[in-house]
Order: C-alpha cells, then structure tokens, then sequence
C-alpha cells in the first residue's frame, strides 16, 4: 500500500469537494491502485488543522474546534519533523501570495499541486527559479487545472510539444465563466446584467465579476500555454480586451458595482445589436508561435462554427500543429465550477502517486 500525505491549502469550494471526492474514493482507490491518501493539514489563509495521523473524513467539524492561527514558518516546521513519505500540498487558494511560498514547500519535501494560477503568471525569473528548485528536490509539480477546469489541456499540448509536433496556433474560448454568460446572452432576449446575476448565483463568475469581466483571467490562461511551449513571454505582453466599462473600473467598490449593473446592459446590448443573426458573441484566446503574439478579446463568431457551437459553461480549444493544419485537434468539455475542477485536481495527484516508489 501506498501512502500519499496531503496538504491542503484552501478548502473553500473547489478544496472541500476535492476532499469530499477523495473520501468518497478511499476505499475504491486503495483496492484498485493500492493507494492510501492521508490528509495530513488543512490550513485556510488565518487557520490550520494539523495532524500527522490524518484527519478524518469530516474534516470541516474538526477544523472548526481544534484549528489554530499559524505562521508558515510552523508548516515548514511541521513538514521536516515528521519528514511526510509522499508529501502533496494542494494549492486551491486565490491567493496571489501563497504561490511564492512553493519554493519553500519544496525544499521541505513537498510535491505541488496547484488550481492556482498564478505561480505560472508571475515573472520569468520565478518561473525559471521554481522549474530549477523542483529538479533540485526531485519533486513533480502538476497543474492541469489551471487550463480549463479538468480537461486534459495542459498535458496534451506538453506532449505535442515534447514530441517535436510544432504548435503554431492556439484558439478557443478558456473561460467557464465568459462561456457561459456569452452564450445565454447571445441566444436568450435577456438583459446582461441579469445574465451576470444568474451566471454568479450558478457559481460560475468570482465573487466579484469583475475579475471575470476584466479578461484577465483568459489572459494568464494564455501566457500559461504559452510558456508550456518555451516562448519567452511576460503578462504584461499579453493584449487583455477588458470588458468593464470605463465609468465602472478603476476605485469603484463592489457594493457601487453591483448597484450600477444595469448600467452594463447598454453597452453590450449595442454589442448585440451591431452582430450579425448569424452571428455569437465569444469572449476568446488567441495565441500564434509565429508573430508571438498572446490576445484576449470579444468577437462576433459563426453560430455553424466550432466556437459558434459550444453551450453552457463550456470551453474549447482549438490546437493547430504542422500536423493538424487544416483540422485542429479540438478539446471540448465543462469549463467551469467546483467538481469538475476538484476532479482535475484528483486526477493531478492520482499522476503524481503513479510517479512516486
């Protein structure tokens, strides 16, 4: 039997059904893989649970009476005493500050898994750096999720690319959230706002939309994909259409925000009309290895063509090699929400349990 310890890092929604699914898969993944997955912390921004013989499937109950206020310095700690065989740590945080510490994490003997984005959007320096301190320790980092939710993006792409296959263009839409809202809007007679609304009461924008809406999140999708095929590229290269007004954006709170909603109703219903009836709004991603050029923008697409065709919260990706010229290969699936990103994350550490004595 394999014993794999996690550490978790943000058991909000995509963390907690991560654990729900690995406590509903226990038994299953111990008689078919041999593999026992020993939750070893939970820890959220201001509080961690410890314990080094595993917390128990109700994890929430025991977080709440017996988690204590922590410094990382106590998880390091923490981490080289008990000198974890297997040791995970499980980044679904949105934390734009967790992510620095993964160096740290490794040089405590920990692999990383991360639905976070944005240690693969920070600097080249840090990218380059934390690339060098995994082959250092001899740790794995594994990060699928961080390109369409569970679909096999990431991996593909590396495969193609390791393989000799040259990518010169990637196409498609690679936001759960902008899929959806574009294509209820495009298709129902509804007002955006209200689409907006619903899109948040679903679960599929940030609590605050105009994270969402800003495109930047499409944006560092981008420079992910980008840097998976060696090309130098910084965030700040990568051309973001925002779609938030100008009167909207800048200091205006939250609270103001969502009292002004409606007024994001004329501007895209302008957008709308200005469309061809053939036509479908598409928030998409555009990278081109041969101009190096990395954009995220809103288009009017064919409803008859492969981006015209998606539904829901869907995202696709259309991948053009030398051998797929004429005919990318397309990966299509659910591109948004909770399950289907936690379900990534569990199949992130099934890869790296397969790796591992």
């Amino acid at each position: 039997m394999k014993t794999i310890h996690l550490a978790l890092f943000g058991p909000g929604k995509v963390g907690s059904k991560l654990l729900e699914q690995l406590s509903i898969s226990e038994e299953h993944l111990k008689k078919s893989s041999g593999i026992h997955v020993k939750l070893i912390l939970v820890a959220d921004s201001s509080h961690a649970l410890l314990n080094s013989e595993g917390v128990k499937s109700n994890w929430s109950k025991e977080f709440k009476g017996s988690s204590k206020r922590y410094s990382f310095d106590e998880i390091e700690g923490y981490f080289r005493e008990n000198k974890f065989e297997n040791l995970v740590s499980i980044d679904t945080t949105a934390s734009d500050d967790f992510p620095k510490k993964y160096i740290s994490l490794i040089n405590a003997g920990s692999h990383i898994i991360a639905a976070n984005k944005v240690a693969n959007t920070l600097s080249s320096d840090f990218y380059e750096e934390l690339r060098r301190e995994l082959k250092k320790n001899d740790k794995k980092f594994n990060y699928e999720t961080n390109v369409g939710a569970g679909l096999p993006i990431v991996e593909t792409l590396r495969n193609l690319h390791l393989s000799g296959e040259k990518v010169t263009r990637i196409r498609g839409v690679f936001s759960g959230s902008l899929s959806y809202i574009f294509n209820t809007y495009s298709k129902e007679e509804r007002e955006f706002s209200e689409v907006l609304k619903e899109a948040g009461v679903l679960g599929y924008t940030e609590p605050d939309a105009r994270v969402d809406l800003s495109g930047k999140d499409v944006g560092r999708k981008l420079l992910i994909l980008a840097r998976e095929l060696e090309l130098k590229k910084e965030f700040e290269e990568v051309k973001i259409q925002s779609l938030i007004p100008k009167q909207l954006n800048g200091n205006t709170s939250l609270d103001e925000f969502n009292k002004r909603i409606k007024e994001l109703d004329l501007h895209f219903g302008g957008l709308k009309t200005e469309k061809s009836v053939n036509d479908v709004l598409r928030y998409v991603g555009e990278l081109n290895t041969e101009t190096g050029e990395l954009e995220a923008k809103l288009i009017n697409e064919p409803k008859t063509s492969v981006l015209g065709q998606i539904e829901g919260a869907d995202n696709i990706f259309e991948i053009y090699t030398e051998s797929y010229k004429d005919q990318p290969l397309v990966i299509r699936g659910a591109g948004a929400g909770a399950e289907v990103t936690a379900r990534g994350v569990f199949g992130d550490i099934l890869k790296i349990s397969e790796r591992l004595n």
